[in-house]
């Protein structure tokens, strides 16, 4: 049986659908609903003391998003981050952020305030608050995308989200060594950007989203990346 945590208080003044999908994403993302395990309507329901129509919405949304599969007379099974799916999706991210770093060095775009603001509040973030950490880091990386000013595809990477929060967590609980790399290489490329240095940002960015041997061996289904 899945162990249930409250529900944040800031949480219960918004509709009770976006209520629901908020706290089932939550532990999926924390751990608390682990791969492989099924979570019930009614759980949920009496959780959060709702309908399970409204619970059904949320699972509906988070099967769209990958979180779950939907299983008849079954309920929903919590999906497991696979490592064919870690290494597609740093391919995609690559080939988005690798044309925003390009674009905005190229054209010299100013970077946005917000990166800056989103690393102090990265960098004063408890290393062990995994779940923050990747809210922010998503937030980084979205806001330079966003800086090239091209709306279909800044959608195109908000769509990676809810996969991209996924693969960060299970790539960071299984190495937090991660963490001290991936602040050094978030300031790197600041700096980089700031310089319009487009080799020397591609190359911190291939670095940065290179798919790590040790991670991938612990993830289910794993295929191996082809050797350099």
């Amino acid at each position: 049986m899945i162990e249930l945590q409250d529900e944040p208080a800031e949480e219960r003044g918004r509709p009770t659908r976006e209520r629901v999908y908020l706290y089932v994403r939550e532990q999926i993302l924390r751990g608390r609903f682990v791969g492989g395990s099924f979570v019930e309507e009614e759980q949920i329901s009496s959780a959060l003391g709702v309908s399970r129509t409204p619970v059904r919405e949320a699972f509906h949304r988070l099967e769209a998003e990958r979180f779950i599969d939907l299983l008849p007379r079954r309920g929903a099974l919590v999906r497991q981050v696979t490592a064919q799916e870690l290494i597609d999706l740093y391919e995609a991210r690559r080939m988005i952020e690798s044309h925003a770093i390009s674009r905005i060095c190229r054209e010299e775009i100013p970077l946005p305030a917000e990166m800056g603001t989103i690393l102090a509040q990265l960098d004063e973030r408890p290393e062990g608050d995994y779940f923050g950490r990747i809210e922010l880091n998503r937030d980084f990386h979205f806001a330079m995308v966003a800086a090239v000013g091209n709306v279909v595809l800044s959608e195109l990477y908000q769509s990676l989200g809810a996969r991209q929060q996924r693969v960060a967590m299970t790539a960071i609980s299984t190495d937090p060594s991660r963490i001290a790399r991936i602040r050094k290489e978030h300031h790197a490329l600041i700096e980089a950007l700031s310089e319009y240095d487009e080799a020397k940002a591609l190359g911190i960015l291939e670095q940065h989203l290179r798919p790590i041997m040790g991670v991938l061996s612990q993830l289910p289904n794993r295929t191996a990346p082809e050797s350099p």
